[in-house]
């Protein structure tokens, strides 16, 4: 169990400072696509720090090595009931990265999960998830970034620290009651008509992620979520592996079809990966997208 300490920075900010955790590095865990809404700061003078909105709190990520972890805007009870989760610090990676190497029996593999070691696949809002990842449509991340940022500064709850303000992600039923237009006013294109089914599906229970959740089939929840307009497979699989807790959805777009076509030529196994595809597929990606060398 990692060792927490309270402490409080010289302007007031409270913070966590933890030690002895499992490995995490911030830097690829928030650079890796699968979240929009962190981004580099430079405020309490960390090697890297990440500053963000998630469940409705403004907090940074801060680290100078790779087995410590600075939160600051939060307190020893809130990271034991949120953050250690949300960054997947109950989980056993080692464990899991063995698994993977062991299954695919793979230099490919093996070398991507060396290349990427270090990150966790966040567990974010479900909604946020699923409205981001619609978003996400033949789109790139910093045109992403921009429009959810507009989204949340027009339609979410203020978030006050100090004297700066940031905004929550915007529920469901804020963004069917402002309508198409209004969506599309804040140059989401094609994906506002998607955006506005997929709030009324969730607003109106329609669609209950709180059973998909627990649902245990991944199957039924791909089919589920398919039902709302504009999300197909890909969409569905991002949303389910990044807000959903579904580790063995197994996302493909250009990087990952690139990256299996390179490398398994003959075809991989995803199923035999279980509840660690979704881990393997992240490492590919990372170093498919960063890793210059030919593996």
């Amino acid at each position: 169990m990692e060792d927490i300490t309270a402490k409080v920075t010289d302007t007031g900010v409270p913070y966590v400072h933890l030690t002895n955790i499992p490995k995490i590095d911030i830097f690829k865990t928030f650079d890796c696509g699968q979240c929009f809404r962190f981004d580099p700061v430079q405020m309490y003078g960390n090697e890297y720090e990440y500053g963000g909105v998630a469940y409705g709190k403004y907090v940074v990520f801060a680290q100078n090595s790779p087995y410590e972890l600075k939160i600051y805007g939060t307190t020893p009870e809130e990271y034991t009931s949120l953050w250690r989760s949300y960054l997947a610090l109950d989980t056993d990676y080692e464990d899991i990265n063995n698994c993977i190497i062991s299954v695919t029996k793979s230099q490919h593999m093996e070398r991507a999960v060396l290349y990427g070691n270090g990150i966790r696949i966040l567990r974010q809002e479900p909604w946020e998830a699923v409205c981001s990842f619609i978003i996400s449509q033949n789109n790139n991340i910093p045109r992403i970034k921009k429009i959810i940022s507009a989204l949340c500064e027009r339609y979410g709850a203020p978030i006050v620290c100090g004297e700066k303000t940031y905004y929550a992600f915007p529920d469901a039923s804020t963004l069917f009651e402002a309508g198409e237009e209004a969506i599309f006013a804040l140059k989401t294109g094609f994906r506002a008509k998607y955006i506005i089914d997929a709030s009324r599906s969730i607003s109106t229970n329609e669609t209950d992620l709180n059973a998909l959740m627990e649902e245990e089939s991944f199957d039924t929840c791909v089919d589920i979520l398919c039902k709302i307009k504009g999300i197909g497979l890909k969409v569905a699989s991002c949303a389910l592996l990044f807000g959903f807790g579904k580790t063995e959805a197994f996302p493909i777009d250009v990087w990952m079809r690139r990256a299996l076509e390179k490398y398994f030529p003959d075809g991989i196994d995803i199923k035999a990966l279980g509840k660690s595809a979704g881990i393997a597929q992240q490492y590919l990606f990372y170093y498919e997208r960063y890793n210059k060398d030919e593996i």
